[in-house]
C-alpha cells in the first residue's frame, strides 16, 4: 500500500493554492459529513455512533494533548496533537480594561495596514521599538499628518507570539481494509478545517462589510483567508483586536505573501495593493482600547472569536442593548476548548436563545433563531466554556449538520425547478430559518470533531497525489 508523507511546508503549500472552487468542493464534502454525523443512524460511517470521544491528557508541563479518532466514509483516522497555551488569556479582563484606559503611559497602538496609501496606525512613540528597516507610511496620533516609519513595531517589553497558542502534532489516515494512507502534520489542517466550518455560514450572510477578528494566530489567520477568498471584494473593514502587535502585523503580511520562497506563487485572495479592504490592529495598550472595541463590534456584521480566553472577550450589553440589536450578526467561538475558557460573555448566548415576542419591544431588533448552532451538541455541553457557563440545555442547542441538505438532494430539488445547484454547502429550505441565517442573529460554538480531521485530510491527499506534492513510500 502507498503511503503519503505530508509535512508543514506541503500542507501549506496545497492549502495556499486553493482556489474559491476548491474550498466550495471541500465545504461540499464538509457539509455532506457532518449532516450524516448528526442525522443518520449505524448504516453510514460518519454518523456519531461510529465517532469515539476524544481524550484529553493534561500534561505537567501545562499542556494539553488530545487523541481524536474517528471514522468516515473513506476509512478512520486518529488526531494527536499536543496544545501549548499561550502566556496570557488572550485579552484584558473587564477590570484590566477600566484600569488600562486609566494609564496614560501605555503605548497606543492602533494599525491600519490597508491597501491603501493613506493607512490608519496611531501609536505613542515613546513606546515602541524598531527592528525593521522595511518603511510603511502611518499617521501618527500626535498631530502629525504622516511619517514612514518600519514595519516591524511592538509595544514595549511584549514578547513576539507570547500570546498566540501552539499546536503540534499529526494525522494519520487509514482506509477502510486498515491500510496506512496518509500522514499529516497537524499545525496548519487544524486551524484550516476550522475556519472552513465556520465559513459555511458566513456565505449566506447577506453582508459582510465589517469583520473583527479577535487573536491573530493561524485559526484567525485562516478565518480571515477563506472569509476573504469566499467573499471577495465585499469585505470593506478588517478589525483584527489582540494583545500582541507584531503577531498581529504578520498575520496581515502572511496573507499577501503566504508562500515567500516561491516566485511563481499566485495569490487566490489577490494582491496587497489591490485590496479594498482597510486593516486596523487594535490592543489593549491603547489609550482608548475600550471605546475603540465598542465601536469596532458593534460596527461588525461578523465577529470571529479565536483565542483560548478565560474571561469574555468584550462586555455583553455590547450586543444585548437596544443599540447592539439593531444590527444582526454572525460571530464564530472557536478559541476556547476547556470549560474555563470563555470568550462570548453567557449573557449573550442566554438572550440568543430566550423567547422573544415581537410586540413587547418598541425598539428595532434582528431576528434571533433561539438555538445556539455547534458542530456537536455532546462535545460543546461537556467542554465549551460559553455553552456550560450559560448553563444552555439541549434543546438550546443544533448541530451545524441538521441545518445543511446533502450534496445530492440540493441538486435534485434544484433540477426539479429547472435551475442548477450552486456551488458550495446548501442548507435546508425553511423561510424563517433562512431570514435568521442570512440577517439575523446567528452564533456558532465549534470545539472540534475528528470527524472534520478524517474528511480535510482524505481531500488533501487527493490533491497532493494530483500536483506531486509530499513524499511517497510504496509498499508500506
Amino acid at each position: 500500500m502507498t503511503l503519503t508523507v505530508l509535512g508543514d511546508k506541503d500542507v501549506n503549500r496545497i492549502l495556499h493554492n486553493l482556489t474559491r472552487e476548491d474550498v466550495l468542493w471541500l465545504q461540499e464534502c464538509m457539509a455532506d459529513a457532518l449532516h450524516w454525523y448528526s442525522t443518520s443512524n449505524d448504516a453510514n460511517d460518519c454518523c456519531s455512533d461510529f465517532q469515539p470521544e476524544r481524550t484529553v491528557l493534561k500534561r505537567k508541563d501545562g499542556s494539553t494533548t488530545l487523541f481524536m479518532p474517528a471514522s468516515g466514509m473513506m476509512g478512520q483516522g486518529i488526531k494527536v496533537v499536543n496544545v501549548v497555551p499561550p502566556d496570557t488569556t488572550g485579552l484584558p479582563s473587564l477590570a484590566d480594561q477600566l484600569s488600562l484606559n486609566s494609564e496614560s503611559s501605555r503605548s497606543s497602538l492602533s494599525g491600519g495596514l490597508s491597501g491603501s496609501p493613506r493607512s490608519s496606525l496611531s501609536m505613542s512613540r515613546s513606546s515602541t521599538t524598531v527592528s525593521s528597516t522595511t518603511s510603511l507610511p502611518i499617521s501618527s496620533n500626535s498631530g502629525d499628518s504622516s511619517s514612514t516609519v518600519p514595519t516591524s513595531i511592538s509595544s514595549g517589553n511584549e514578547a513576539p507570539n507570547s500570546n498566540t497558542a501552539t499546536i503540534r502534532g499529526s494525522l494519520t489516515l487509514l482506509d477502510n481494509n486498515g491500510n496506512t494512507t496518509g500522514l499529516i502534520n497537524a499545525e496548519e489542517l487544524t486551524a484550516f478545517r476550522t475556519a472552513l466550518c465556520s465559513t459555511m455560514l458566513l456565505r449566506k450572510r447577506s453582508s459582510v462589510h465589517d469583520m473583527t477578528v479577535f487573536g491573530a494566530g493561524k485559526q484567525a489567520y485562516w478565518h480571515i483567508r477563506l472569509a476573504m477568498l469566499l467573499r471577495p471584494e465585499e469585505i470593506h473593514h478588517l478589525n483584527i483586536v489582540t494583545r500582541n502587535f507584531e503577531s498581529a502585523r504578520q498575520c496581515l503580511m502572511r496573507l499577501y505573501n503566504p508562500l515567500p520562497e516561491d516566485p511563481d506563487y499566485i495569490n487566490q485572495i489577490g494582491e496587497k495593493h489591490n485590496s479594498k479592504t482597510k486593516k486596523t490592529i487594535l490592543t489593549p495598550s491603547h489609550t482608548e482600547y475600550q471605546r475603540l472595541l465598542k465601536e469596532y463590534v458593534r460596527a461588525s456584521n461578523v465577529i470571529f472569536c479565536t483565542t483560548p480566553s478565560q474571561t469574555p472577550l468584550f462586555p455583553a450589553t455590547y450586543l444585548t442593548n437596544p443599540e447592539g440589536r439593531k444590527k444582526g450578526r454572525y460571530i464564530a467561538c472557536i478559541g476556547s476548548y476547556k470549560p474555563h475558557m470563555i470568550e462570548l460573555h453567557p449573557d449573550v448566548l442566554r438572550y440568543a436563545v430566550a423567547p422573544h415576542h415581537e410586540h413587547k419591544h418598541i425598539h428595532k431588533r434582528q431576528k434571533e433563531g433561539g438555538a445556539i448552532i455547534v458542530d456537536t451538541v455532546s462535545g460543546c455541553l461537556k467542554e465549551a466554556g460559553e455553552v456550560i457557563q450559560a448553563k444552555l440545555q439541549p434543546d438550546q442547542v443544533v448541530e451545524l449538520g441538521e441545518l445543511f441538505m446533502l450534496k445530492r438532494e440540493a441538486e435534485r430539488k434544484m433540477a426539479a425547478k429547472g435551475e442548477m445547484a450552486e456551488k458550495g454547502c446548501q442548507f435546508q429550505e425553511n423561510s424563517g430559518m433562512k431570514e435568521w441565517m442570512t440577517k439575523g442573529n446567528v452564533i456558532y460554538k465549534s470545539v472540534g470533531l475528528g470527524l472534520m480531521d478524517v474528511v480535510v485530510g482524505n481531500e488533501l491527499l487527493a490533491f497532493a497525489r494530483e500536483k506531486n506534492v509530499g513524499t511517497t513510500i510504496h509498499d508500506f
